[in-house]
């Protein structure tokens, strides 16, 4: 029986041809980079396995993964902010992004890219933490907290979708934030967030005085260092080799619509990989017993429903605009995209200012000034959809690059 593959670029037809075909542009040959389905199968199962069960050995439950409460451990961390309950260097985020490293070297992918608006990936990276802060959790805890039977995850799941669709609304009428520097980027550039990574590494290890450790609260809450690092390095080289993400996934949902999936096949694998993480974590979740179905309740929720919309709306809409969600800028930024790598420092950066300025939801709510956040946030959103558009086109180039 033939293996059924999935291409890194396949034979173009519906929404995309008809647009490269108004802008005079060839469609793409087939390509011979396939991946077996397998593969994506496989990734969407280690991410929901091993999240789960770093919760079950010691991260906090309902978590598995969150880009966005990680980020702000390691700020806190390394002296950002003065949280002393969420101190820790989380070597799943160090892992993320080596392993994209190793495997984009391997793989011989490795490419210093960039020069397309980095200052703006900046601030839209701030706000995607933000965002997540607000929801308490990235798109990726999100699912963990559904496949660990959190019902109000589902409201974060409508408010990412939304998102999603109204950031492709924008792409669709002609935003961009403008090509790639053409001009060759140094190499340094490239490897310069995977070496501060690897710096950090060296510091959980070698926990210099400067470096702050949390004794109680939610940082003093972790797996064995070796198994998180292990699980971190896997996953983002699993993620660097299909391309995982959700809200990208999502995009291609709301692009090609299901009829399509034969004719994307990145779509479908995206898709597989998608439900593998959700089904996998919930068999896990039964095994290890973390699951409990439930409205109230739940570890990492609250009953602010409509700002837990608006902030994870929020991310889907700056995640469509500097194409990828949290995980992926770390993906991105291992593999040598200078401009993933400035998103990242602005989540860095959006992970202090949610401590400092207490911006983050808790159990009671939403506090005041994370709701002037996610407004100011969209506002500024919308603001620079409008400014970046580019009249008359649709789906710039650059988006449309690997699309199908």
């Amino acid at each position: 029986m033939q293996k059924q593959e999935i291409c890194k670029t396949g034979t173009n037809s519906g929404f995309l041809t008809t647009i490269r075909k108004r802008m005079g542009r060839p469609s793409p040959k087939r390509s011979s980079d396939c991946y077996p389905k397998s593969l994506f199968l496989v990734t969407g199962a280690v991410i929901g396995i091993s999240g789960v069960l770093l919760s079950y050995l010691g991260n906090p439950r309902n978590t598995g993964f969150c880009v966005s409460c990680f980020m702000e451990n390691i700020a806190g961390s390394i002296g950002l902010h003065g949280n002393m309950r969420m101190q820790y260097l989380r070597p799943e985020i160090m892992g993320f992004v080596i392993g994209s490293f190793f495997m984009a070297v391997s793989k011989k992918e490795f490419k210093a890219s960039g020069g397309s608006s980095p200052l703006l990936r900046y601030f839209v990276g701030i706000l995607l933490i933000i965002g997540c802060a607000v929801f308490i959790g990235c798109p990726i805890k999100m699912v963990f907290r559904l496949a660990a039977g959190d019902l109000t995850a589902l409201i974060g799941v409508g408010g990412l979708a939304a998102g999603v669709y109204v950031g492709m609304k924008f792409l669709e009428y002609g935003f961009s934030l403008g090509r790639l520097n053409a001009s060759p980027i140094p190499i340094g550039n490239a490897l310069l967030i995977p070496f501060i990574m690897a710096l950090l590494i060296a510091a959980l290890f070698l926990k210099p005085a400067f470096i702050s450790f949390s004794l109680k609260g939610a940082g003093a809450q972790y797996a064995p260092v070796f198994l998180s690092l292990l699980a971190g390095l896997g996953i983002g080289a699993l993620a660097q080799r299909t391309g995982f993400c959700i809200t990208g996934g999502i995009s291609r949902l709301f692009l090609w619509g299901p009829k399509e999936f034969t004719v994307c096949p990145k779509t479908t694998g995206l898709a597989i990989a998608m439900l593998s993480f959700f089904l996998f974590a919930v068999a896990t979740n039964i095994l290890t017993g973390q699951f409990s179905l439930g409205w109230n309740g739940q570890p990492s929720s609250n009953d602010s429903h409509l700002w837990n919309f608006l902030g994870m709306a929020m991310v889907g809409i700056g995640s469509v605009l500097i194409k990828g969600c949290p995980f992926r800028q770390l993906i991105s930024a291992g593999q040598g995209d200078t401009d993933a790598g400035m998103a990242v420092l602005g989540m860095l950066t959006g992970a202090a200012l949610v401590q400092n300025w207490d911006l983050g939801g808790n159990p009671a709510g939403t506090p005041y000034e994370g709701k002037v956040a996610v407004l100011l946030g969209l506002c500024f959103l919308f603001i620079i959809a409008l400014l970046y558009r580019k009249r008359g086109e649709t789906f710039a180039p650059e988006f449309q690059t690997n699309l199908d």
